[in-house]
């Protein structure tokens, strides 16, 4: 059995603050309660059994805090690995805004397909094949293994693909992953596509 987990990395911004759409050029680190669910998701993995050999993290700060934390609770130490194809999609001229004011900009019916359907908007920059067909690249190497991805919620949202059936994968599940947040993907040798059993849950 292969074992594939997604991690979403933790809070970015601090309870009374306003927060805004942050994108690969913003490097925030975690707050303390994103620190606090670094340690949960470690407690987490520890009490089921979830030893990756491999932590891939992208080159932002606030995935590769949650990587050092989560290490501590594992009994066999991971590799971890930087790969910069998980690093949060480039939000353009939204970057850094509020979501009211991206609203404001793009409008409802744009930040429905967005979140409902992982449709770009205009002023964003990534290249989704090339996000998908990272998923997939790195869930092959996870063969007889397992292997835990920490990454941001504009990343996470197209790791459905590895299921082969976005779309009905969607019709099920919202496709945001909150911070802190888990998800697992399985196959055995019968199974031609991953399957997903746990999708967006965040350990206490």
């Amino acid at each position: 059995m292969s074992i594939f987990l997604i991690a979403r990395h933790g809070n970015t911004f601090e309870k009374n603050e306003t927060p805004r759409r942050v994108g690969k050029r913003t490097d925030l680190p975690l707050t303390a309660k994103g620190l606090e669910q670094a340690h949960a998701l470690g407690r987490y993995l520890k009490d089921q059994n979830l030893n990756p050999s491999i932590i891939v993290t992208s080159s932002l700060q606030r995935t590769k805090q949650m990587a050092t934390i989560i290490e501590l609770y594992l009994e066999q130490k991971p590799n971890i690995v930087e790969d910069t194809r998980f690093d949060e999609i480039d939000y353009g001229v939204d970057e850094n805004k509020t979501e009211e004011d991206v609203l404001q900009r793009i409008g409802t019916q744009a930040m429905e397909a967005w979140n409902d359907h992982g449709i770009l908007q205009s002023g964003w920059y990534a290249d989704l094949d090339a996000i998908r067909a990272a998923w997939h690249d790195v869930a092959e190497q996870s063969t007889n293994s397992t292997i835990l991805v920490i990454t941001s919620n504009g990343i996470a949202r197209f790791a459905p693909s590895l299921t082969g059936d976005e779309v009905a994968f969607r019709k099920k599940n919202e496709l945001k992953m909150a911070t802190g947040a888990l998800s697992i993907f399985t196959r055995d040798e019968s199974q031609k596509n991953w399957v997903c059993p746990l999708w967006n849950f965040r350990p206490s």
